[in-house]
């Protein structure tokens, strides 16, 4: 084509038809070059945000004009971008406003759901943007420190009555926005725990059962139930806790001031969470299920001998004759109020740790309103099939009676007690531990270790 010039059946199949499609121009010496490339990538960047901003709510279309963010998006948006501490937090919180929600929940001004990673606010409320700040940080902390969890068997309203004081004052202490009319302060309380304040309010549960929460009045904001569907996060521990260790330590590096004392402790703390139940369980067994030792012989050559013929190595041999093996006794409670959850994660952490520690039987006793004796059961028949009997009310005593009156039941064997709390007191005249689901308690002082399934 350079020698004999464009095939006339090619002349008009150009972009501009027979022209051509770049007019080439020279440039005036007096005029400035446009920087094309610099130019493409702004507009570049200008649509990719726009495209952002539809596929997020911001915008009706990409061309239209920018929705302005409410005071609550405005103060979440500040704590990603301007407070590394609650940062990483903010990042993974969503915030819900929905006034026929807040109705529905009896929201006054907000609301946490720990499981979800969602804060309700009533957007019928008009606070400034620095109440806001104030607002979400509170319900932020709820939700980081793990309130929902760390109450236990405490009353739940005034447990997050106490842990409001403790945070309203740390956010007073850190400077995060202004603390709206109404809300939980004495500064009294201030260096003490959740817990500690809850130790003190406690004495008079008449007054402090009148003081609101930022949910209401007589209503924790920490929610215990979602209020949807949970979804599938990471483990929730795991991410409020490294959201809270990794905003600490960029907030020290980046020398954003100082902290609460308490604050800096309970977040420490948070870096060294409890022992797993299974794991308490499994050290259980390991001090009252023992297993049978080997013995030590010279007269058995050891498996190493053959590699090493001039030094004598011991062997390890269990002797003949009959051997004294371990067992331990399962008092389960199956009254309606047990879980199918609770039960299939007790009994099959039971069956896995009685397998370890070579039990050949263990000793099941189901119990409702009257115990029903299931005899010795293989330790991998216990999570598997066994057929759960009864279903009515809930005594246990009888259950650890007929263990304590069974010929064939050793005396010193442990036992292992699996309720959801909702029994009878119970009296049990040999080692023994219980295991409960999370958050509930005993309706009496447990002798032995109590284990808490989540």
């Amino acid at each position: 084509w350079r020698r004999d010039g464009i095939p006339p059946a090619y002349a008009h199949c150009g972009a501009a038809g027979p022209g051509p499609d770049q007019i080439l121009e020279p440039w005036p010496l007096h005029s400035r070059v446009p920087d094309w490339q610099t130019a493409f990538a702004h507009a570049l960047t200008r649509t990719v945000s726009a495209a952002m901003d539809v596929a997020g709510g911001r915008r009706d279309d990409i061309k239209g004009e920018r929705v302005p963010l409410r005071p609550w998006e405005r103060a979440l948006s500040w704590f990603v971008s301007s407070y590394p501490l609650l940062g990483g937090i903010a990042a993974g919180m969503t915030v819900v406003a929905d006034a026929a929600l807040a109705r529905a929940h009896d929201i006054a001004v907000a609301a946490v759901d720990a499981d979800l990673g969602e804060i309700y606010v009533n957007p019928l409320l008009r606070h400034t943007d620095e109440e806001w700040r104030f607002i979400l940080g509170h319900e932020m902390l709820h939700a980081a420190l793990r309130h929902g969890e760390r109450r236990g068997p405490r009353d739940p309203y005034l447990f997050n009555v106490a842990a409001d004081y403790v945070i309203n004052g740390w956010l007073r202490e850190m400077g995060i926005g202004e603390m709206p009319e109404g809300l939980l302060y004495d500064p009294q309380l201030s260096g003490l725990s959740a817990e500690e304040v809850y130790d003190r309010i406690a004495a008079d549960l008449r007054a402090k059962r009148r003081l609101a929460t930022l949910r209401g009045k007589g209503r924790g904001d920490v929610l215990g139930e979602p209020l949807g569907p949970v979804r599938d996060f990471v483990d929730l521990d795991e991410f409020y806790r490294r959201g809270l260790t990794q905003g600490l330590d960029l907030h020290h590096q980046q020398d954003r001031g100082l902290l609460p004392l308490g604050l800096v402790e309970e977040i420490r703390a948070l870096s060294h969470p409890p022992v797993p139940w299974d794991a308490q369980l499994a050290r259980w067994f390991d001090e009252f299920v023992l297993r049978p030792e080997p013995v030590r012989s010279y007269a058995r050559p050891a498996r190493r001998q053959a590699s090493t013929p001039d030094i004598p190595r011991a062997g390890r041999y269990f002797p003949p004759g009959e051997t004294q093996r371990c067992t331990f006794g399962v008092v389960l409670d199956t009254s309606g109020s047990m879980g199918r959850t609770l039960l299939g994660k007790a009994l099959g952490a039971i069956a896995s740790y009685a397998e370890a520690r070579d039990v050949p039987a263990a000793r099941v006793v189901f119990c409702d309103a009257t115990p029903y004796d299931a005899g010795y059961l293989p330790v991998t028949e216990i999570a598997s099939r066994v057929r759960v009997k009864g279903r009515g009310g809930t005594v246990l005593q009888p259950g650890i009676d007929l263990l304590r009156r069974a010929d064939d039941f050793p005396p010193g064997a442990p036992v292992l007690i699996i309720t959801d709390g909702d029994c009878d007191a119970l009296r049990v005249p040999r080692e023994h531990a219980y295991l409960l689901p999370q958050g509930a308690r005993l309706p009496f002082t447990a002798r032995g270790p109590v284990f808490r399934v989540r």
